[in-house]
């Protein structure tokens, strides 16, 4: 890849949902632009040791999925062929517990003014100027209630408290599929 970028084909290097030390080992070979890893108040251990390492080494840091796949928005239905499905976070069992830790920060969004979703995305827009928060996206709508977290403006003490309601490891059931596990944050 270090090549492709002398040769002018390729204009920077990233790499997703890597360990601090493949991080350090990619970097060491040719600077990284970027890291991207899942990042969420959902899911964020992972995350946060990943952080420390790329602000280390000034990459930026790429926050896919800062809704939890459309959990932080409060209002996740599930369809028959909905690929959701397939998350362990998404199983019955999990699913329950994971929306009940969404209605944790309903009540400071209503504060805020805002959607669950705003607040979510507001405060990990609020994590660092080196974040790039990625939510997906299939609906015009939910692209405007999206960008409308632009305007969402926490305190130091907002930020902790909608931690604080979401604590990391209070989620329910792994990101992906255990055998698929076996691929991240290697």
């Amino acid at each position: 890849m270090a090549k492709l970028v002398e040769q002018g084909k390729v204009r920077a290097l990233g790499i997703s949902e890597a360990s601090p030390k493949t991080i350090r080992r990619a970097h060491a070979v040719h600077p990284l632009a970027a890291v991207q890893n899942e990042f969420s108040l959902l899911y964020r251990a992972d995350a946060d040791e990943t952080l420390q390492t790329t602000r280390q080494l000034n990459i930026a840091f790429v926050a896919y999925s800062p809704l939890g796949r459309g959990l932080l928005t409060g209002g996740v239905n599930l369809a028959e062929t909905d690929a959701r499905r397939r998350h362990p976070r998404f199983a019955p069992e999990n699913l329950e517990r994971n929306v009940g830790l969404v209605h944790r920060i309903e009540d400071l969004a209503r504060k805020k003014k805002c959607t669950p979703g705003q607040l979510a995305l507001a405060w990990v827009l609020a994590q660092g100027d080196d974040i790039v928060p990625i939510p997906g996206t299939k609906h015009a709508e939910r692209l405007l209630e999206n960008i409308g977290a632009l305007s969402v403006e926490l305190t130091d003490d907002d930020l902790v408290q909608i931690a604080d309601a979401i604590p990391i490891g209070a989620a329910a059931g792994l990101r992906y599929p255990e055998a698929q596990m076996k691929s991240v944050y290697v």
